[in-house]
C-alpha cells in the first residue's frame, strides 16, 4: 500500500492543494474576528496555613469555575450594562436570547494556566479596538464582581492588561488551510487504496 501512494504521490499532492484552496475560500467568506487576551491572578486570602501547593490548586479549581460563571446570562449582562468601557454592544442587543447566548460564547472565553494561579481570558471583535475594549470590560468586570462567583477568601488582580492581536484569529487561515489539504490527501489516498483493490479482485 505504501508503495502505491508514494507511486500517485503527484496526484495525492495535487489534490490535496486542491481540498485547502477549498478551505481558504471558505474561510475568506466568513467574518474576520480580532482576538484581545488579559490575564488576572487569584489570590488566596485564607490565613489558616494551607500550603502554596495547596492554594494553588485551589485557585485552580476556582479559575475553572469561573471559566463557566463567563458565560452565563448573569455575567453577560453585568458586562453589558458596565460603564467606563466604549465597546460595540449591538451584536448581543435586539435579538434572540437563544441567538444572544451563542454569540456569547463564541465572542467571550477563558482558561486557566495550570502552575500558575493564572486565568487568561480571551475575548473577540471585529476589529483590534473593539476586542480591546470588550477584554477591557470582560476583565474589569470579573475583578469588581469576583467575590459573589467564589467567596470572600479568594479576590483576582489584573496582571496582564487587554493585548489584541495584530492579525484576525477566527477563522484560523492557517489551521483551515492545512486541515483542507490533510483532508483532501486522505481522501484521495483512500480512494487509490479502494480502487486499486477493487481493480485487483475484478
Amino acid at each position: 500500500m505504501l508503495g502505491l501512494l508514494l507511486k500517485h504521490s503527484k496526484l495525492i499532492i495535487i489534490w490535496g492543494i486542491i481540498f485547502a484552496a477549498l478551505a481558504l475560500g471558505v474561510s475568506l467568506v466568513f467574518p474576520r474576528f480580532y482576538s484581545a487576551e488579559s490575564q488576572v491572578l487569584i489570590i488566596s486570602r485564607d490565613k489558616s496555613g494551607l500550603d502554596p501547593f495547596t492554594q494553588t490548586k485551589l485557585a485552580e479549581q476556582v479559575g475553572e469555575n469561573l471559566t463557566q460563571v463567563l458565560q452565563t446570562e448573569d455575567f453577560f449582562t453585568k458586562v453589558i450594562e458596565q460603564g467606563g468601557t466604549n465597546f460595540d454592544r449591538t451584536r448581543w442587543t435586539n435579538r434572540e436570547p437563544r441567538v444572544v447566548r451563542k454569540q456569547w460564547h463564541r465572542d467571550v472565553g477563558a482558561e486557566m494556566v495550570y502552575g500558575t494561579s493564572l486565568l487568561r481570558l480571551t475575548a473577540y471583535g471585529p476589529t483590534p479596538v473593539e476586542a480591546t475594549n470588550l477584554s477591557t470590560a470582560i476583565t474589569q468586570t470579573l475583578v469588581s464582581h469576583a467575590w459573589e462567583y467564589m467567596g470572600g477568601d479568594l479576590s483576582l488582580k489584573i496582571v496582564n492588561t487587554p493585548l489584541a492581536s495584530r492579525w484576525p484569529t477566527r477563522p484560523n487561515f492557517l489551521l483551515n488551510v492545512v486541515g483542507g489539504f490533510v483532508v483532501g490527501a486522505v481522501l484521495v489516498s483512500v480512494w487509490l487504496v479502494r480502487y486499486k483493490r477493487h481493480a485487483l479482485w475484478s
